[in-house]
């Protein structure tokens, strides 16, 4: 059952459009973001930063209207109380330790001693780097310093969080275990607007993912429901049996297969078809009706990389 969310519970974007001069940033962006991890997926250069950047108040929209939570990015005060942000560049205060990092942060945002300590140990115990906290950040790894730049940015307690590129650098175990700490967040209700290169990680984490190339938004959605909003992508599907040849050949005949090759271990066969429940019919058929033994049957690229690469290809160029 679909959850009907107020308008003060989402971000939303009305037709908004950035120019860097004749630059283009982003244009004609529409588009209504729920509760959860939304990732925003897109090569360099595609517009992910400046929509971050918009969502934050850091730049204004060229035309169009922005409201996250009901507030807009141009009344900061109001906006920060309720959003963390977490730009993918370090940035930290010579010699200052974790605690003193986030701490500050606190006390600067306008809450008591006593307070701004209670919160501050709160996040970086959420972080897992307690033992580390007295220690000068300088001396972090770069997954402990992504670590404590996320508890400052969750120390306020805010409804939004804004992260950019935060998986960038880490190693498996770091990622892994700031995937956790974002799907506990997003379990809580927060809304988590994530960017990111990374593919793996992005299918396996998000709520929903946003597809940006060159300032547009090419498709949103669930990654199951992107992929099936693209009708002619074949969809490739990989066949394990004995006569893998055999199969070639009978499957190549349907007027819906597009390609059929052998897998180099000659144990399967990769099938391309743009009909895939006619496709499966005809692999029951054949099951039951030719000497062929099918062992499996899996659909090998119902993922997120197989539409960024299939809507976007291979680009480069700087991020805007």
């Amino acid at each position: 059952m679909r959850v009907e969310y107020r308008p003060e519970e989402l971000i939303v974007f009305e037709d908004v459009s950035k120019f860097y001069g004749e630059i283009l940033g982003v244009n004609r962006i529409n588009l209504t973001i729920e509760p959860g991890i939304t990732s925003l997926v897109g090569p360099n250069g595609s517009g992910k930063t400046t929509l971050m950047n918009l969502m934050t108040g850091l730049i204004q929209p060229t035309r169009g209207e922005i409201r996250l939570l009901g507030i807009a990015p141009t009344d900061p005060e109001q906006l920060f109380r309720r959003v963390g942000y977490c730009g993918q560049f370090d940035s930290f205060p010579r010699g200052v330790t974790g605690y003193q990092f986030v701490n500050s942060f606190l006390r600067v945002h306008g809450y008591e001693k006593r307070q701004a300590e209670e919160k501050a140990w709160q996040a970086i115990e959420r972080v897992d780097l307690v033992e580390a906290a007295s220690r000068k950040v300088a001396g972090y790894s770069k997954g402990m310093r992504q670590r404590i730049r996320l508890a400052q940015s969750i120390a306020h307690e805010p409804q939004v969080m804004i992260l950019d590129e935060p998986l960038n650098g880490l190693d498996p175990m770091a990622r892994a275990e700031t995937i956790r700490i974002f799907r506990e967040l997003a379990r809580e209700g927060m809304h988590l607007i994530i960017s990111s290169h990374i593919l793996h990680e992005v299918d396996t984490m998000s709520d929903r993912v946003v597809l940006i190339n060159n300032g547009y938004i090419l498709a949103e959605g669930g990654v199951t429901g992107v992929r099936e909003e693209i009708e002619d992508h074949p969809m490739q599907v990989m066949i394990r049996c004995n006569l893998p040849r055999e199969l070639a050949a009978r499957v190549f005949a349907a007027p819906h297969v597009v390609e059929a090759q052998l897998h180099p271990d000659r144990q399967g066969l990769f099938v391309k078809t743009t009909d895939p429940d006619e496709f499966f019919l005809m692999m029951n058929r054949l099951a039951i009706e030719s000497s062929v033994v099918i062992e499996s049957v899996t659909p090998v690229d119902d993922d997120l990389a197989a539409v960024y690469h299939y809507l976007i290809g291979s680009s480069g160029g700087g991020e805007v």
